[in-house]
């Protein structure tokens, strides 16, 4: 039987392993499953109410029926595949091996704490999809190139932007104006410019959002997944409209 300070712990501990999943990008059904998971493992039984920037998490004792919950918002986070696999694998080995509490905060603070991709490395990688995307849309190497630059300069101040915390619609908006600007330059030369102009917003698409969204309607969690289509269909909106303005300065007749 867990005393009422050790509810109050085991609670907190849930709350927090929880909000990072939500925050990291991971549907719903997975983060109850998951705190469930390891609520098992501490002998309580763990009951959630989740949306898209709340999360309630009520924890009872199974011998003395007692009761303590809390709640919290959820942070926005980076999306990190690898830290919510680390993570789910968490919940696997204390639900395999029993593991106490603080064993359990030490092992979630060492996975947290991992170093996270190097910035510049994370640039390139982005810049190098992007123009992966120019060629398969059929785009020439010039266009490539030109693609390769315009997100070489869009994430770099889309970068910026989020230290410095800005309002994340207006980033994606000036990260779209200033990427398909950068790649209106392909109007200059003979090459393929309304292929390198349309994909160089491309890495800028909320492909996660979209798709936790879908799985939560599919799953039951309505509120939560037409929050998160919202949410990613403002994002859309907002880097159509960057491309809009580059499109009336440069091209016109394109609109």
């Amino acid at each position: 039987m867990n005393s009422p300070i050790e509810l109050k712990e085991i609670t907190r501990f849930l709350l927090e392993y929880a909000n990072r999943l939500m925050g990291s990008g991971v549907h719903t059904s997975r983060v109850i499953r998951n705190t469930r998971r390891i609520g098992e493992s501490l002998d309580v039984d763990v009951k959630m109410s989740v949306l898209h920037q709340t999360m309630v998490v009520t924890v009872c004792d199974k011998e003395s029926n007692e009761t303590y919950n809390e709640v919290s918002m959820v942070p926005a986070l980076p999306i990190s595949f690898e830290l919510n696999a680390e993570l789910s694998a968490l919940s696997w080995e204390a639900y395999d091996n029993r593991l106490p509490l603080s064993t359990l905060w030490e092992k979630y603070n060492e996975i947290i704490a991992h170093p996270k991709m190097d910035p510049l490395c994370t640039l390139f990688l982005v810049g190098f999809a992007n123009a992966s995307f120019c060629a398969l849309f059929g785009g020439d190497w010039t266009a490539r190139g030109i693609v390769f630059s315009a997100t070489l300069i869009g994430f770099y101040l889309k970068q910026v932007m989020q230290k410095k915390h800005i309002n994340h619609y207006i980033i994606f908006m000036l990260s779209a104006f200033v990427a398909s600007l950068v790649a209106s330059s392909a109007l200059t030369l003979n090459t393929t410019s309304e292929i390198a102009i349309a994909t160089s917003v491309l890495y800028l698409v909320p492909g996660v959002p979209l798709l936790n969204g879908v799985i939560d309607i599919v799953e039951g969690h309505a509120i939560t997944g037409c929050s998160r289509l919202i949410h990613a269909l403002l994002l859309v909106l907002c880097i159509a409209v960057g491309l809009s303005f580059t499109l009336m300065m440069v091209r016109n007749s394109l609109l």
